[in-house]
């Protein structure tokens, strides 16, 4: 299957959100709670409104369109927000429909939004999917680890990263 990839603009707000919506569904049902699932689905329109603003930035904001030029995928980059790595680029999330895994659409994402750059990133601990991932893509635990705020159910996490690729 072919995607087209393509920064991401305050006008594809609501679809990326709602595509976003699902994929946390889909890769974290296991993790968080269906209280968690609902309250993401009553802030909606809130969430639009907020991305709309994140949307406008030169920063790598990186979507996949289908064939149909549905949504399927995101990524998202930008300088390191953590104060041992001012100056390093981070990996802010990136996203795939459960319907395109194996695709190499994750691939082409990563690519996208950080390159070969040196990177990092954080990924939930009980997310071996990701974490398997991001290690074929020399990603390696750094040794930090953290806990989302409880509004994310106060998930454990830990920071992966990665040298310059050649």
């Amino acid at each position: 299957m072919q995607y087209r990839l393509r920064q991401a603009t305050p006008d594809d707000a609501e679809e990326l959100v709602r595509m976003h919506t699902l994929a946390h569904e889909e890769c974290y049902g296991q993790l968080l709670s269906a209280a968690f699932f609902a309250g993401r689905r009553e802030s909606l329109r809130e969430r639009i409104e907020r991305r709309r603003t994140y949307l406008d930035s030169a920063d790598p904001r990186i979507i996949a369109l289908d064939a149909e030029d549905q949504i399927v995928g995101l990524a998202d980059a930008g300088p390191g927000r953590d104060e041992d790595k001012a100056g390093a680029l981070e990996l802010y999330s990136i996203y795939t429909l459960a319907a395109t895994y194996g695709s190499g659409l994750g691939k082409a994402l990563l690519e996208t939004a950080i390159g070969h750059a040196e990177a990092y990133l954080w990924v939930l601990e009980g997310n071996p999917r990701a974490t398997a991932f991001y290690q074929k893509h020399g990603f390696q635990p750094d040794g930090r680890t953290a806990v989302l705020p409880p509004e994310w159910e106060s998930l454990p996490e830990l920071r992966m990263a990665r040298p310059q690729q050649s």
